[in-house]
């Protein structure tokens, strides 16, 4: 969630590196060169190393070892006076997989040959796709409002940074489950509104509708990518979220071609984008929930994963008066 607190920043520094750049070909090679910094998670093993929990679930002990005492060394835990804790967390990993343990891999192929773990996939990004694809059905009514580009372009980077905010504060209380629900009926519930009765309201009510469809929308879009990093196993982790995401940027590209097509068929994509929103509220309640509870590593643990009951039954519901009475009768003959 931190990253999305950056990519908010970033959003705030675009407008004034455009305003020192003058040029839009300048503009974009300032955004694009600095990626080329990624190219050091390749050059630089010891600045981005490995992570210690895929080369323990892929098998590759001698690696995952190296690592780990890697990490040891640099958090300062191996001291001196005492006896060295690396050299029993090796000795409890070699306990753990043997000698002849082999590095086995995985990739998103796979997929096709599980159940829970392709369908939690096949629903965050759907939830990712409404999330980004419906931002523009909000956008375009605070154009309506104001002319002015900066003013819809600053409420999008202002509702994303409460949308980080708001997640931070509520997902580890109530769970991720439970807020992306929320999200998603907010998000349809506004869009529903604007879609039938735009023409009907005050401009102030149109604003606060698409503000807060602003901040759901991106709220649902955040915590779908969120989600997908906690549900999916430490084996497939990279290749699921690669495949989430993937969607988000679909979304992204469907108010892109709406840009581009100067709004025509604009109702058709609201249309569109608003029953989703309805759909995937249905489809959230098949979500497990992982809050509070251990990553999944392989595959049969994401297959393990099963969604909480919708309603709480109390302890004491199964406890029958009748039937405690006659097990009591029961017992009693028996002996």
């Amino acid at each position: 969630m931190l990253s999305g607190f950056f990519a908010v920043l970033a959003e705030l520094l675009l407008p004034g590196a455009a305003v020192l750049c003058h040029d839009w070909p300048i503009l974009q090679a300032v955004a694009t060169l600095p990626l080329l910094l990624l190219l050091s998670y390749w050059c630089c093993a010891s600045v981005f190393p490995e992570s210690p929990r895929w080369l323990l679930a892929t098998g590759q002990i001698p690696q995952a070892k190296r690592s780990l005492k890697e990490f040891s060394i640099r958090n300062g835990v191996c001291l001196q006076d005492e006896i060295d804790p690396d050299e029993v967390l090796l000795t409890e990993i070699d306990a753990t997989y043997g000698e002849d343990c082999r590095p086995k891999y995985h990739s998103v192929l796979e997929l096709r040959w599980t159940r829970v773990i392709w369908k939690n996939c096949l629903i965050l990004s759907f939830t990712l796709f409404i999330g980004t694809g419906i931002q523009y059905c909000f956008t375009r009514n605070l154009d309506s409002y104001s002319t002015n580009f900066y003013f819809s372009y600053f409420v999008r980077v202002i509702t994303g940074a409460l949308a980080c905010i708001f997640i931070c504060l509520t997902v580890n209380n109530l769970g991720r489950r439970s807020v992306l629900l929320f999200s998603a009926i907010f998000t349809g519930l506004s869009s529903l509104l604007l879609l039938a009765l735009t023409q009907y309201l005050h401009g102030g009510l149109v604003l606060v509708l698409s503000v807060v469809g602003l901040l759901f929308s991106q709220a649902l879009a955040m915590l779908s990518a969120f989600f997908a990093c906690e549900v999916m196993p430490t084996v497939v982790r990279g290749g699921c979220l690669g495949l989430v995401l993937a969607a988000g940027s679909v979304g992204m590209a469907a108010s892109s071609l709406m840009e581009l097509q100067n709004n025509s068929g604009y109702f058709l994509h609201h249309v569109i984008f608003a029953s989703f929103a309805v759909l995937s509220v249905l489809c959230i309640m098949l979500l497990p929930e992982s809050k509070r509870k251990p990553l999944p590593d392989s595959l049969k643990d994401g297959e393990s994963q099963r969604r909480p009951p919708l309603f709480l039954s109390r302890p004491d519901r199964d406890d029958l008066p009748l039937l405690h009475t006659f097990q009591q009768h029961i017992s009693v003959f028996s002996t």
